[in-house]
């Protein structure tokens, strides 16, 4: 459960983590994506087609609780994190790609990703509140517009703004552990093994399918790792806000458990799966092709 002073605490380090998003970005480079529209449905596909569909199977397949299956679909259907894009710097992966589809598909978000509850949930038969989600992912696009103004008023400024907001997304995940896991901690030890499956899975099957997407187009390895990443990294802390302030009483516990189960398992996941690209990284790899993709 989340008390009122985490939520005050959670909405700060969201609107901080998204400010750091837009200064990550100028008008210039969605004139340049808009170039480029291969890439933005490369990245469109991969985000809001891909992992909701995995969420799907994954409910599917699991014995999972009504509660527990909501988290999953709603972790499912987030955008990108900016997570994404500190380990695609690592990976040696196309930065400027990894920042393009993380602020692309937040935007996009605002009115897929309420489409594809819409759509999922039917299926599933599962009652989630879209009107919540749809006014949070509305709000969360000011914060990115002020960091894109902030940018273009003030270069230094904005990219301090963008460092601290992608470090705070990694200060975000020792919050969970310090805060929510010590006081769910009867929760997690007694919730079922299908629950860790499912907050593990959705990480390893979307960077695994998001890789061979990539691969399966030609793009260059480098921008393939960048998709990889980008597809299973999502945004974490955007659906543990989302369900904060979406649902109340005891069952929050188990709405919440998925999204931050996933959020401290991505980061592992996704650590390993950089020490893979990056031995596997040559020297013909480093120089980038002209586009993006």
């Amino acid at each position: 459960m989340v008390g009122a002073f985490e939520q005050t605490l959670l909405a700060l380090m969201i609107f901080v983590i998204m400010l750091g998003m837009g200064a990550s970005l100028t008008p210039r480079d969605f004139y340049l994506a808009l170039k480029r529209p291969y890439g933005l449905a490369i990245g469109v596909i991969s985000q809001y087609g891909f992992m909701p569909f995995i969420g799907f199977m994954l409910i599917t397949l699991l014995p999972l609780p009504p509660a527990v299956a909501v988290g999953v679909l709603i972790m499912a259907c987030m955008p990108g994190g900016t997570t994404s894009n500190i380990f695609t710097y690592f990976s040696k992966g196309n930065l400027a790609l990894s920042v393009l589809m993380t602020v692309t598909s937040t935007i996009f978000g605002v009115f897929l990703i309420p489409i594809l509850l819409l759509i999922y949930a039917n299926a599933l038969n599962l009652d989630i509140p879209r009107e919540n989600i749809i006014v949070t992912l509305v709000l969360l696009l000011v914060p990115v517009a002020i960091g894109m103004g902030l940018r273009k008023w003030n270069a230094n400024a904005g990219a301090v703004t963008e460092f601290m907001g992608s470090l705070l997304a990694l200060f975000f995940i020792l919050f969970i552990l310090v805060s929510w896991v010590p006081r769910n901690w009867q929760f997690l030890v007694t919730t079922t093994p299908a629950t860790y499956v499912a907050a593990i899975g959705l990480g390893v099957f979307g960077i695994t399918i998001g890789y061979i997407f990539a691969r399966a187009l030609r793009l260059h390895p480098r921008n393939a790792r960048t998709v990889a990443l980008e597809t299973g990294i999502q945004n974490g802390p955007l659906a543990i806000a989302i369900i904060a302030f979406t649902f109340a009483g005891d069952e929050a516990q188990s709405y919440m458990a998925v999204p931050a189960l996933y959020s401290l398992f991505i980061v592992i996941v996704s650590t390993l799966v950089t020490l893979v690209f990056r031995r596997a990284n040559t020297a013909a790899e480093q120089k980038l092709p002209d586009s993006l993709l």
